[in-house]
């Protein structure tokens, strides 16, 4: 695969899978406000997706710097 297409791939699902853990952060702080106890579970997951999608983002930066060399 071609270094740009990388570059286009994880930079666009790093954006997508952290806007979605926000997302789901969003959803757990009114879970945990409406005393449901299910808001650490959901909490948790969000903030697995929101760390891989700036994994993926930087992910992103590394390839397009490759791209420059």
């Amino acid at each position: 695969m071609k270094t740009k297409t990388k570059w286009l791939l994880y930079a666009v699902s790093g954006l997508v899978m952290f806007g979605f853990g926000l997302s789901l952060l969003g959803e757990a702080i009114i879970m945990k406000y409406t005393a449901n106890s299910q808001w650490v579970v959901l909490g948790t997951i969000a903030l697995i997706v929101t760390n891989s999608g700036l994994c993926l983002f930087g992910q992103a930066i590394i390839e397009k710097i490759k791209d420059k060399n």
